[in-house]
């Protein structure tokens, strides 16, 4: 197979070669390899890569993957990073508007509108940024003749791989993890990997955030090595009684190999066996549920967490290792709509987060995260929205070990297909109910769920931001309902569709409702419980009404708290050229337009993490029901 531009524009054409989501869990070579941490079935390829940016499709280095190809024009990037903050393309800040609004005229496929523009405006796009990304590589001589992967974790927005000048793959949704087989391109020694990233495609329809709009391979890159018999796939069944405290377990597996034996034991903190059991493929890889007997829950102030570690066997020969965390929780809502979390009403103290680094943008460091995560503790805070994608992997464990409940949103905002300047105007807007674009959607919800399943921090699963409601997101709240019965799902916008209330959402949840209008929904025998998954919009002096909803928490059971808008600003700490001093900049600051200048800089804290006044009353009133 060849690569194709045309896949840019077809809105049908997300995954080529690409392997199915799968479980995010480690594994190892061996016991003693996992105990120790060294991994040796896994290689970076973070670091310095070689690089050429093109501002436009027709200017970028055709066959640059090829062996023989000349590069001596390329010079370098960092991997993890952002083009853009690496000095290639424009700084570019938007809320609502899409990037090429007013400059490029151009309609979503599928749509009333879409025969009046060119089909191929992103393939021929003169907005459309390229980074051509060279990297070699060596395998370690005990990888040889075994099955290897590469592992994107995050890549901005659409991307194309070859290994030595054959194509891989090709992928798009930026936030999710993308995994191809390398195996039949290998060879001895030096390999030449190259990846060739676009700005825009069809996906950049449905990444529609408030945001900077960024490019480029920001997240992890690894290589991974396959063990002779493989856990391709790990799902955990941990049921929880909040009546008596009992605890159910099983797991259902995926191996590469059927004549292997998989041994598997479930730790308490204390260090007990509390089940043990082994699965080959005569139970097709499956450990049934089974009661297990008194456990102790999860929950933010007690984040318990057993340990699963699953051995698995070729003969007499450990070939694989898995440790995975267990944690033990009920999320429900009861008949009189109340949301309750191991049979106790659960209060969302939450924030919206997004990644963001004021130097590295949304490539962030683990030590923002544990930053983060230490603000939280300091100011009540209980609860994050992923917004308006999925987060780094390492972000959702240390949710679970932290106590942190997680709204796990998918990665899909359309704002600008339906509001314009402040209006609802739904004529183009994407995905509403067009089968074009279903499957990719469809794709985002599945890929969440399959990576992320595991995580007991995850109590509801968002299907998107601010993309209006259709049928395409009635079927991804199928698709969820139907995979996960531990959960429930979350959607704002179908306000703007009621006739879709009964099919979307087990939340109901409005931006920004006032206090009054929150209170007139409880007092009128509320069938479902009421979340703000935006509130207290923390832009300038700001977050001073918190104690108008907090009333409403001791009022009425049916209200289940909210996320603040929101944790971080958007901003980058730059050297001002007149002056000299270190500041921050926002949206409009680096020549860019359009812009909604300080709307990126609506975070409790400032962008270098550090808390703004508003924090005190976060503190104060999250402190009440904590």
């Amino acid at each position: 197979m060849e690569a194709q531009l045309a896949w840019l524009d077809d809105p049908q054409v997300f995954r080529v070669n690409q392997l199915p989501a799968h479980s995010d869990h480690q594994f190892f070579a061996s016991t003693a390899a996992m105990e120790a941490g060294d991994n040796e079935l896994v290689q970076s390829l973070n670091g310095t890569w070689e690089f050429a940016f093109a501002p436009t499709p027709a200017q970028r280095p055709v066959g640059f993957w090829e062996p023989t190809f000349n590069r001596a024009g390329f010079t370098t990037i960092t991997v993890p990073g952002e083009i853009e903050l690496q000095g290639f393309s424009q700084i570019n800040y938007i809320n609502t508007l899409y990037p090429w609004a007013g400059k490029t005229y151009r309609r979503p496929v599928g749509t009333a509108v879409a025969d009046q523009v060119d089909p191929a405006t992103f393939a021929n796009g003169n907005d459309n940024t390229v980074g051509a990304y060279v990297r070699h590589f060596e395998l370690p001589n005990h990888w040889a003749d075994r099955e290897v992967h590469i592992m994107f974790e995050g890549v901005e927005r659409a991307m194309y791989v070859w290994l030595n000048g054959h194509f891989v793959g090709y992928a798009e949704d930026s936030f999710t993890p993308s995994e191809f087989d390398l195996t039949p391109y290998l060879q001895p020694g030096d390999n030449l990997l190259a990846v060739e990233v676009f700005k825009h495609s069809t996906a950049s329809w449905l990444e529609d955030q408030d945001m900077f709009r960024f490019s480029g391979i920001f997240r992890d890159v690894n290589l991974v090595c396959l063990p002779t018999a493989h856990v391709t796939d790990l799902k955990v069944e941990a049921l929880y009684d909040p009546v008596t405290h009992e605890g159910q377990f099983g797991a259902t597996l995926q191996l590469t190999n059927d004549q292997a034996v998989v041994s598997a034991q479930l730790t308490a903190p204390d260090g007990t066996i509390v089940w043990d059991g082994q699965t080959d493929q005569s139970q097709d890889f499956k450990f049934p549920v089974t009661e297990i007997g008194v456990v102790q829950a999860w929950d933010h102030h007690h984040p318990t967490l057993y340990q699963l570690t699953l051995t698995v066997q070729m003969g007499a020969k450990t070939v694989e290792v898995i440790p995975q965390v267990v944690g033990f929780r009920h999320v429900e809502i009861t008949p009189e709509a109340v949301l309750q979390l191991n049979g106790q009403r659960l209060v969302i103290n939450g924030v919206n987060r997004h990644e963001w680094n004021c130097h590295r943008g949304r490539a962030i460091e683990y030590q923002d995260m544990l930053t983060d995560l230490e603000l939280f503790h300091q100011n009540n805070i209980n609860a994050v929205r992923t917004c308006h994608y999925p987060d780094q992997l390492a972000w959702y464990d240390l949710c679970d070990r932290h106590g942190i409940y997680m709204m796990a949103e998918n990665n899909l905002e359309t704002h600008g297909t339906w509001q314009k300047m402040g209006a609802v105007e739904p004529s183009y807007n994407v995905p509403g109910s067009l089968n074009e674009w279903l499957e990719a959607c469809l794709d985002r919800a599945r890929t969440n769920y399959e990576v992320l399943k595991n995580h007991p921090a995850i109590l509801f699963w968002s299907l998107g931001n601010e993309s209006y409601a259709g049928e395409v997101i009635a079927a991804m709240d199928q698709f969820y309902h139907t995979h996960d019965q531990t959960r429930l799902t979350h959607y704002e916008g179908v306000c703007y569709t009621p006739e879709y209330r009964d099919r979307i959402s087990d939340f109901e949840s409005r931006m920004y409702l006032a206090p009054d209008d929150v209170e007139a929904y409880l007092q009128n025998q509320p069938d479902k419980p009421f979340v703000e998954c935006e509130y207290m919009h923390s832009m300038g002096n700001s977050v001073g009404g918190l104690g108008s909803y907090n009333r409403l928490v001791d009022e009425y059971p049916q209200y289940a708290g909210g996320f603040i808008w929101d944790f971080i600003d958007q901003a980058l700490e730059i050297t001002d050229p007149v002056t000299g001093q270190s500041v921050m900049r926002y949206g409009g600051d680096f020549d860019d337009r359009h812009a909604d200048y300080e709307f990126a800089g609506d975070g409790l804290v400032f962008a270098n993490r550090q808390p703004k006044p508003a924090m005190q009353e976060v503190r104060y009133y999250y402190g009440l029901h904590e």
